[in-house]
């Protein structure tokens, strides 16, 4: 079993600050109801409940992003209609994955796709798939 030190250093750090600035959530809002996992329609396909990933990101653990959890979340903003202190979980997830890939997860080579791919599909299309199916 992994064992991680909880600090106060470690709760402010750069990696909770950046999941702060770039979902434009904070995290201490989450007051761990459980009513994003409740309500999840993919919960049973996560390692992590939902919840379990908000609070290992106020905590400042990084390990969250190993997590198969981040990358399973459907965005359908049931835990969002669900949560009493409005916070948006998706944008959350989002910031994860977004945390991970520049930490440099990725294992898809973008000079690898076909050129007529990428004639034809809009731009957004390929980096929405990317970031949401990278891992």
């Amino acid at each position: 079993m992994m064992r991680t030190t909880i600090s106060s250093n470690k709760v402010r750090s750069k990696f909770v600050q950046d999941v702060q600035d770039i979902s434009g959530q904070d995290l201490l809002s989450c007051n761990q109801c459980g009513k994003c996992s409740a309500g999840c329609p993919v919960a049973g396909t996560m390692d992590l409940l939902p919840s379990q990933v908000v609070r290992m990101a106020q905590l400042g653990m990084e390990e969250v992003l190993s997590s198969r959890t981040i990358w399973t979340c459907a965005s359908c903003l049931t835990c969002v209609t669900r949560c009493p202190k409005g916070v948006d979980l998706p944008r959350m997830m989002e910031a994860l994955r977004e945390i991970s890939l520049r930490a440099g997860v990725s294992k898809i080579d973008l000079n690898s796709l076909p050129p007529e791919l990428l004639r034809e599909l809009p731009q957004l299309a390929i980096v929405g798939g990317f970031r949401k199916y990278i891992k």
